[in-house]
């Protein structure tokens, strides 16, 4: 998508204020639960405009407020993006559009940016949430990072993520993530080991050794190891408001255009 493109040190990929926040992206939701499944641009101190009948936007959880009942939590007088469902893997936007991730190999059409950092604005609403980031490798080898607010088993490294609780009275409903790429290919490694290491009592030792030796898991499919390449895909999952999401040369965000900063009421 951008490979062949001549890449700026700050790429913003997903910009909620912009003219077409989605034209980069596919958007998926859940034709069964046309209430509680859906994507829509609205403002984030307000909730507003509603999203289309008949979906409804859920209760957005409150925060403490200092002994001059003052809120401490602020909200964005901005337009964001709410993504909303209780099932959280059917409703995502994805970029590149429709990019489906293989098992061995990257795709046709992937990203291609070759930033090592991701950034990105996302405010709690307390709900599960969850992203992924697809990662390649100098060979081509795809692995994917899933970052959630829950934990699970997964053929992905997995990262668990957590919101500051109400109680521990933070400033904001907002936070910003920000991810190294490359450190985690040596993960996938470990992973991949870990895998072996349950599979010794069905394997034969000669067996297990090559594997260990390959870095590849028991299903037969590589992970990366070699030198970080570049950035494959995007997807966030349901539930979440987004503002932003960029890449970066480094992870300094001292210098950032005015823009890219959270501004409260």
């Amino acid at each position: 998508m951008f490979a062949d493109s001549v890449q700026p040190p700050i790429v913003s990929l997903f910009s909620s204020t912009g003219s077409n926040p989605l034209s980069l992206f596919s958007v998926h939701t859940d034709d069964a639960l046309p209430s509680d499944s859906f994507v829509h641009l609205l403002d984030d101190a307000t909730s507003l405009p509603n999203p289309p009948e008949p979906a409804s936007p859920i209760s957005l959880p409150q925060m403490l407020s200092h002994p001059n009942n003052s809120e401490i939590g602020h909200e964005l007088r901005q337009t964001v993006l709410h993504i909303q469902s209780p099932t959280l893997r059917t409703t995502s936007i994805c970029c590149p559009p429709h990019f489906v991730p293989l098992s061995s190999s990257t795709s046709r059409g992937d990203l291609g940016l070759r930033h090592e950092w991701l950034h990105m604005q996302v405010r709690n609403v307390g709900r599960e949430w969850s992203f992924e980031v697809g990662i390649v490798d100098s060979a081509r080898r795809l692995g994917i990072i899933r970052c959630s607010t829950f934990q699970t088993s997964c053929p992905t490294l997995h990262l668990p993520l957590a919101f500051p609780a109400a109680s521990s009275n933070p400033l904001t409903h907002w936070a910003d993530i920000s991810l190294h790429l490359p450190s985690f290919i040596p993960h996938f490694s470990l992973m991949s080991l870990r895998h072996v290491e349950n599979n010794q009592d069905s394997e034969d030792e000669d067996e297990v050794e090559t594997r260990a030796q390959q870095r590849v898991p028991t299903s037969g499919a590589p992970v990366p190891s070699g030198k970080y390449s570049h950035i494959a895909y995007v997807r966030i999952f349901a539930t979440c408001r987004l503002r932003r999401i960029w890449f970066s040369d480094s992870g300094n965000k001292q210098g950032l255009p005015w823009e890219f900063q959270l501004y409260g009421q």
